[in-house]
Parts: structure tokens; sequence; C-alpha cells
């Protein structure tokens, strides 16, 4: 590192230059994958680490984005949805895993969460602003049940015992990917990093001595945060009203669906879950929004390790017993 340094700054700024070499510098990235914003942030102190950690993120994040998209036509996910109804489709252990633990999920969360919600939520367009009448969503609702799937450890196959049964990993697969990711930076051997996917985020220790500040935001308003956090080593997943969703005749219809009406959940805005994985967060993120505020809140407090932050529908906000309020 070259620097004009006096003669009395000289012993600093060597030391400086010593300290943080030339290339010593946050790296980021930001790239529209899985349907919605990646980004990622990470210090080192070579440019090639740098440029290679950020860009394997990106590729891993394409990589999940191919094994379990319901849109892309080929994708192993899209597969299991053409033809697990017909017969047992064997699949990857890693889609396998994460459908196995959505399973488990479902059981812990009473249904709430439930990767089958997609028997009707694929009739959903909220670009097109198009939602499914009354009447083909009472005709679904049956498919609607975690338990209509059928998993084979042996031969890591999936089969859906109803005819009318398809499956979204929207609510997890971000959080899986987020997950791998910071296992990817680890193994890079970065220190320090931010990894975002929509409202999946990750932190892998501190801001070079200081808290990350990570701000939940507000519902009805883009360009506020609701609740700013200081956080360290640590993942926080929001699962918001504002996310995919159009209004029509004064009602507002989003993705966040209960399992049992097949509609919008409407009891809160958005649900934010602090925890070590963000897998897990993705998911509890989401249950939490379909149960509302005090369910959400028994099932918080009762989960060892999770904490959350709830904003109701009259936009008041509720803590789990881990959080003081700020």
């Amino acid at each position: 590192m070259i620097r004009q340094c006096s003669l009395l700054a000289g012993y600093s700024c060597l030391v400086f230059s010593l300290l943080f070499p030339a290339s010593a510098a946050w790296y980021q990235d930001k790239q529209g994958i899985m349907g919605t914003n990646i980004q990622v942030e990470v210090w080192s102190d070579d440019v090639q680490q740098g440029q290679q950690a950020t860009q394997a993120v990106m590729a891993e994040m394409e990589r999940i984005n191919q094994l379990m998209s319901p849109y892309i036509a080929n994708s192993e996910l899209a597969i299991v949805n053409q033809h697990a109804a017909e017969h047992p489709v064997k699949v990857s252990k890693e889609l396998f895993d994460l459908v196995a633990l959505s399973i488990e999920i479902s059981k812990e969360t009473q249904g709430a969460f439930d990767i089958t919600f997609a028997s009707v939520g694929y009739l959903y367009d909220y670009r097109q602003q198009h939602k499914p009448a009354d009447e083909q969503i009472k005709s679904l609702l049956a498919a609607i049940n975690f338990r209509h799937l059928v998993l084979d450890e042996q031969q890591y196959s999936i089969f859906f015992s109803h005819p009318k049964v398809k499956i979204d990993l929207g609510g997890i697969a971000k959080g899986q990917a987020v997950d791998n990711a910071i296992a990817i930076l680890q193994n890079l051997h970065i220190k320090h990093a931010l990894v975002t996917a929509g409202g999946d985020t990750r932190l892998l220790g501190d801001r070079r001595g200081k808290p990350w500040m990570v701000g939940i935001r507000d519902p009805r308003h883009p360009d506020k945060q609701a609740v700013v956090l200081p956080l360290i080593d640590t993942a926080l997943s929001t699962s918001g009203d504002y996310e995919r969703y159009f209004e029509q005749d004064g009602q507002r219809y989003h993705h966040i669906l209960s399992p049992k009406s097949g509609t919008s959940s409407y009891e809160v805005q958005s649900v934010s879950i602090i925890g070590p994985r963000s897998v897990l967060n993705d998911a509890l993120s989401t249950a939490v929004f379909v149960l509302g505020v005090q369910q959400g809140m028994d099932l918080l407090n009762r989960t060892l390790g999770y904490d959350g932050i709830i904003m109701d529908n009259q936009r008041r906000m509720h803590y789990s017993t881990g959080l003081a309020k700020p």
C-alpha cells in the first residue's frame, strides 16, 4: 500500500498499512434470483478471496433456484409436482431432507406451516392481480394437508396420496439457501459477512467491531423501518403481507395463505424471527404469521433459541419473552 505520510505520522501510517492491506475491504454484490433480491457483503483482506466469496454465494442461490423453483419446468420440485400423484418420484437427498424438515415443522406448528398450501396457492397470480374463485378454493382445500406427502427414506422418493396436491418451498428454501451460503463463506475463511435473500438475512460475525444494524421494514411504509436491531452472528427472517400482493375492491390479497382457508391471513402485517438458522426462521415466520398473535407467541415462547416480533393488523408491536422492547 502506497501512502503519502508526513514524517511525524509515518509510524502510524506504517502500522495502519500493515494491519489493513490495500485490498482489505468490503466486497458486495446484488442480484435478482429466486424471485427476490439477493445481497451479499463480505470483508476480505484479499481481492481474489472477496470476489470469489461473493460469486460463490450467488452461484449457490442460483443452484437452489434451479433445484427448488416451482416455476422452472425441469427443476426437481416441478417434476415432483408433475408426477408425484401418479407414482413415487426419486429426488436428491437435499430436496428430500428439506421436504422432510418441512413436514416436521408442519407437525410442530399444527399445520400453520404447510408446503402443500400450493395446492391452492398456485392459482393466485399477484402480478396479474388474479385470485381464484371461492368455488375453486373450496374444491381444492382437501389437497392442503402435509399428511398427503409420503416419503420413502430408503429410495429418497416423494409420493402424493391426494391427486390434486402441489408443493411450494417458498417459505423455507430461501432460508436454506442463506444457510448454505454462510457455510460456503466459512469454508472460504470469511469471518465477517451478511447474506440476504428477500426477507431472510444471516450474519457471520460482527461488522468488524460493531454489531450489524438490521432493519425490519414498516409494512405500510417501504421507506421506513419499524424496528432496527443490533445483531451479531445470528439470523433474522421477516414475513410480511407486502412482499407479494395486490389490492382489489379494498381488500389486500397477499401470498401468505392460511392452509385452513386457502386465503390470505389477516391478523398480522409482519412477523420477524431471530434465531441461529435461517431455514427455521423462514418457516417459523410464516407459521407465526398464519397463527396470529396469541398462538404465534405461544409457539415462539416454547421454541428454544428463537424469538420474534409481530406487528398486528392494528400496527401494534408484540415481542416474545426473550426480547426486551426497544
